[in-house]
């Protein structure tokens, strides 16, 4: 399943303050803290830093954000991973299949959506599969050949990094993602845009949440894109190929050896 994990973070909403008050001279304390048993403590601000943080976010001053950190897991697709690389202002290291040879997992979608009619790119409405199974039984052959010549490969002695040329974009990948807090509100506003993919947008839904949780009084005036109305957790999952599948993908496999 696609999923984004919080794994930690630096500062707070305090700290973007104190970062912009510097500039005079001048330190804030915390009116007090607030938060649930062994989450994080967010910080009580007074009204005149809550409108510093506001007008900061509405004119742009960006840098006070940038003091404050927050780091996450990511395990998704790959097509949805090299969408998400291209912010580079986030630190992004990633699983490797130049030194990682294990047997690789596929994402399956919730549900399969429409093309747009009156875009190049994009997707609408839930394409209507009836009692045919025919593009998941197709979609589990390609996999399993997939699997089956990566396999094969590996067994007659090819590098990993050279093998993994055959695996599908479905393949799933996981990579850390870290970076400020102005660094997430650019990915966020341009990924929760309703023009993003429905998977793509989820990681960005997940990782605001987290962000709205740390830090509640920065985040809302930094985030312009509206956020999915229902919070989900996970989207989509991870595929698990019935009997069957791979009998099928075998014996397509052999045949196609044979040619």
């Amino acid at each position: 399943m696609i999923r984004a994990t919080y794994i930690n973070h630096m500062g707070d909403d305090l700290t973007v303050v104190n970062a912009a008050r510097v500039s005079f001279g001048k330190k804030k304390e915390a009116l007090g803290y607030t938060g649930a048993e062994g989450g994080a403590m967010r910080p009580i601000l007074a009204d005149g830093d809550l409108k510093l943080i506001r007008y900061l976010a509405k004119h742009r001053h960006m840098s006070p954000f940038g003091h404050c950190f927050v780091s996450f897991h990511v395990k998704a697709p790959i097509f949805v991973a090299r969408q998400l690389v291209k912010h580079k202002f986030l630190r992004w290291n990633e699983i490797s299949r130049r030194y990682v040879d294990d047997e690789p997992e596929f994402f399956c979608p919730n549900e399969w959506r429409g093309r747009s009619v009156d875009a190049k790119q994009g997707s609408t409405g839930v394409v209507n599969m009836g009692d045919s199974k025919s593009p998941y039984n197709c979609i589990g052959r390609a996999e399993w050949a997939a699997l089956e010549c990566y396999q094969q490969l590996l067994d007659q002695g090819v590098c990993p990094e050279q093998a993994r040329m055959v695996l599908p974009q479905s393949t799933m990948t996981e990579w850390y993602w870290s970076g400020s807090l102005d660094a997430f509100a650019d990915m966020c506003n341009l990924r929760l845009k309703d023009d993003t993919q429905e998977e793509t947008r989820h990681i960005a839904h997940q990782i605001s949440q987290v962000m709205l949780d740390l830090f509640p009084n920065s985040w809302q005036p930094l985030l312009t894109s509206r956020p999915l109305s229902v919070p989900i957790a996970e989207y989509g999952k991870i595929r698990e190929m019935t009997e069957d599948e791979k009998q099928r993908g075998k014996e397509k496999s052999i045949a196609n050896g044979r040619r």
